[in-house]
């Protein structure tokens, strides 16, 4: 299954985003990368994600304005957001706007591969569900 999972992640960690991507294609999952929410933007328009991971805190355009954004683009593609801190506004706007889950930076990689691959077998099991009404 992880082998077409295509990932869309937006964060301006460089060292992260190199980790990350080397551990979800070494998974076989097809992964694209953003230093930030314009550029994320830009690539989903261009491309479909079936899951996207997105940084909370950004320079420039912040995470919850990506994540507005993103579902203005596509509202249902699973959103998984990363936090370095937890700020109970920040997160309560995430849940509000549809996030599938919220983790905590540094997050275990296993973590969060296992988090991207649920959010995919939960999207494919809605659009089955949704094909069969």
């Amino acid at each position: 299954m992880a082998e077409s999972i295509r990932v869309l992640l937006i964060d301006d960690e460089v060292l992260f985003t190199e980790s990350l991507l080397k551990v979800l294609r070494r998974r076989g999952m097809a992964v694209r990368t953003a230093p930030d929410g314009p550029t994320g933007l830009d690539l989903l328009s261009k491309e479909e994600s079936d899951v996207i991971v997105l940084d909370v805190r950004m320079p420039g355009m912040d995470g919850l304005a990506t994540f507005k954004a993103i579902r203005e683009l596509d509202p249902v593609t699973p959103v998984i957001i990363l936090s370095g801190n937890i700020d109970m506004k920040e997160v309560s706007e995430a849940l509000k706007m549809g996030c599938d889950e919220i983790l905590l930076k540094p997050c275990p990689l296993d973590t969060l591969v296992s988090s991207i691959e649920n959010a995919y077998e939960r999207k494919c099991f809605s659009m089955d569900v949704a094909q069969k009404e």
